[in-house]
């Protein structure tokens, strides 16, 4: 990787930890901020559409088609080894990955972050559910899905349809996740 990626990584990085901790903070008494979308015509998002349309490196540098994920509800999370608040919640998010093992749901994490970075997290935690390496094409995704602030971690939640049920920005409030995926 040359020095300009490398800068331009830390300056991203910079930047989405300032967004990510304002918004942390404004949200931790009450939750994170959600956005629930009322399903339209029955098309998919178009949103959504795109992010199938991706194909982003799983964590050993296989590319690795979004597409994959239609027609079954899908909770992804952009997220960054370096975001506080998503590293809190990840354990939490992998334990309900893994109770419900793809039956009626998928989770992926999106990494805002180089792949030497994501790599080094998941050596110390692990995770039940696909990462990718979204870097910064991550970022214009996520805000293409509602990330209007920016922040992390930030979580959209797409039902069978390829409709975006609900966004959560800042840490999940399960809870309240777990209620939005009973509705699917």
């Amino acid at each position: 990787m040359n020095k300009k990626n490398v800068l331009g990584y830390a300056i991203v990085a910079a930047a989405f930890a300032v967004f990510g901790a304002i918004a942390a903070v404004k949200t931790e008494s009450k939750g994170p901020l959600t956005t629930s979308y009322a399903p339209t015509d029955g098309r998919p998002h178009t949103a959504v559409s795109n992010l199938y349309a991706q194909s982003l490196n799983d964590l050993a540098g296989k590319p690795q088609s979004l597409g994959q994920w239609k027609g079954k509800p899908l909770l992804v999370n952009f997220w960054a080894s370096w975001c506080a608040p998503c590293v809190q919640e990840m354990p939490e998010l992998s334990e309900l990955a893994a109770r419900d093992g793809g039956k009626h749901f998928n989770v992926i994490g999106i990494g805002i972050d180089s792949p030497a970075n994501l790599n080094e997290f998941v050596k110390k935690t692990k995770v039940a559910y696909p990462l990718y390496v979204g870097g910064m094409s991550g970022t214009d995704l996520s805000r293409e899905l509602g990330n209007t602030h920016g922040g992390l971690p930030f979580t959209v939640l797409i039902g069978p349809d390829g409709q975006v049920r609900k966004t959560y920005l800042g840490r999940l409030k399960f809870e309240e996740l777990r209620a939005d995926l009973s509705k699917l």
